[in-house]
């Protein structure tokens, strides 16, 4: 089996496209899974904060959470920020994960903004309402080297992202055996 771990930031379409992404894949008979960061924060993850430290804590447990997965025959789209390279790196060192990068420009980000975190995140500093430590404006985003699949979700509709993420999952299947 194969779990792609996403990489992307805050309203580039992880979770649309994972979600997407399983339908499909369960349409045609195949077992998927989302291990969704934001689900599992509330969960598992509900100790950790948002220093780097338990930033890499969090994607270590969601890819156990996959890995698991993965031993049961299931497809796992793991849709989470996951800003670090190196820990990128660390997770690709299983034959199993391929690593797919969600390129989103940050002003369309900002425009979008659908769950309004970036209108906090650019509070003014005194603001009691401002998110310190966000992913992208005030933490840091390291931009994807290794990569085996881009999408550029604000040129590409979501059909077409999810349609080429779809293609890339059965291509890959058969490498992971």
């Amino acid at each position: 089996m194969i779990l792609i771990q996403f990489t992307g930031l805050s309203g580039s379409g992880k979770t649309t496209l994972a979600e997407n992404v399983r339908s499909l894949l369960v349409e045609n008979g195949y077992r998927a899974e989302v291990v969704d960061g934001d689900v599992y924060r509330a969960t598992i993850c509900k100790d950790l904060g948002f220093s780097k430290e338990d930033r890499c804590e969090n994607v270590r447990r969601l890819f156990k959470v996959g890995q698991n997965f993965v031993d049961s025959d299931t497809i796992v789209l793991m849709s989470v920020i996951n800003p670090y390279e190196n820990l990128r790196n660390e997770i690709r060192e299983y034959k199993f994960v391929r690593t797919v990068f969600l390129d989103c420009a940050l002003d369309n980000l900002i425009q979008r903004d659908p769950k309004g975190l970036y209108k906090k995140a650019l509070l003014p500093d005194h603001d009691h309402n401002k998110i310190n430590n966000f992913t992208g404006i005030s933490d840091v985003f390291e931009t994807p080297v290794n990569t085996d699949l881009v999408l550029k979700t604000d040129s590409e509709t979501v059909s077409f992202s999810t349609n080429k993420l779809y293609h890339f999952i059965i291509d890959n299947l058969t490498q992971t055996v």
